[in-house]
């Protein structure tokens, strides 16, 4: 995985705790046993064997469940102090068996260490540096104006060489189907398999060439001439064209947020490391 995707799934991801029971669950009624109460913050909620289960494990645990819906109450306490217990007395018998001694388990740790230790930069600086409304609206008015009042629901079929493109074209005006030719002789495998077909589409979606040349032909024609790209050569039939459904800025804007702030975060880190002396 490359570090700016590892740096953005510490940016949004959160840690799942992994109890036997749901949040749900701690919402049905509390047994007749009333639930143990953690001590108060900075003591410890249990004692494993002599060693201290800090409150601060709990708090944290709590605040995250808090998050996802889970109340705050005795009974989901008193689980995650479970939880906890359970927990400390894997530990401690894995550190008797030498486990936590074992070189791809201190390496987990470390990898685990980190991954924390950047998350935590990452959503702290990503706080101090938000995502204006005017950025999310400048993104939002570019988007929709590269995106055209026209989508375009185009075939094609593309070959290595112009005179293979040439010799779809020849036929096609013998009688032969689009889409049949697409299936056996394109080699685009995305689409080929669907008879060429490209779906809806804006024509900013496509190369240069293959958009002007799309866009030029009338429904239900195709291009009498090779059209060269980057890819090879195509044979485009244009099927239909409708006005631009273009989403309104309530509906895209989490996504448009989401994306400007991982730009934004892409930028830290490619900044961070720019300045970074990497031998």
């Amino acid at each position: 995985m490359k570090y700016l995707g590892l740096a953005a799934a510490l940016l949004f991801a959160a840690t799942a705790l992994p109890f036997a029971a749901s949040a749900q669950d701690a919402e049905k009624p509390a047994a007749k046993k009333s639930a143990p109460k953690p001590a108060a913050k900075g003591n410890a909620v249990a004692t494993v064997n002599g060693v201290a289960v800090p409150s601060s494990r709990l708090d944290f645990l709590v605040q995250q469940q808090r998050s996802r819906g889970a109340p705050d109450n005795d009974q989901t306490r008193s689980m995650i102090r479970d939880e906890l217990i359970n927990r400390e007395v894997v530990v401690q018998e894995a550190q008797k068996a030498g486990i936590t001694k074992s070189p791809e388990v201190a390496a987990q740790m470390d990898i685990a260490r980190q991954e924390i230790i950047v998350g935590a930069y990452l959503r702290d600086w990503v706080k101090k540096h938000p995502v204006s409304d005017a950025d999310i609206q400048k993104e939002y008015d570019r988007a929709r104006g590269q995106s055209g009042d026209k989508e375009y629901r185009a075939r094609h079929i593309l070959v290595e060489s112009e005179d293979q493109a040439k010799d779809v074209i020849a036929q096609l005006k013998k009688g032969a189907k689009f889409d049949e030719l697409a299936t056996k002789l394109s080699k685009d495998p995305g689409s080929a398999q669907r008879g060429g077909d490209l779906d809806w589409s804006v024509p900013a979606a496509y190369d240069k060439q293959f958009a002007e040349a799309m866009t030029k032909l009338e429904k239900g024609k195709y291009t009498e001439n090779p059209v060269q790209t980057r890819f090879g050569y195509h044979v485009i039939q244009l099927e239909d064209v409708r006005q631009t459904r273009f989403p309104p800025l309530a509906e895209v804007k989490p996504r448009i947020q989401q994306q400007l702030t991982q730009h934004k975060v892409d930028e830290l880190v490619r900044d961070l490391r720019s300045k970074a002396k990497v031998e």
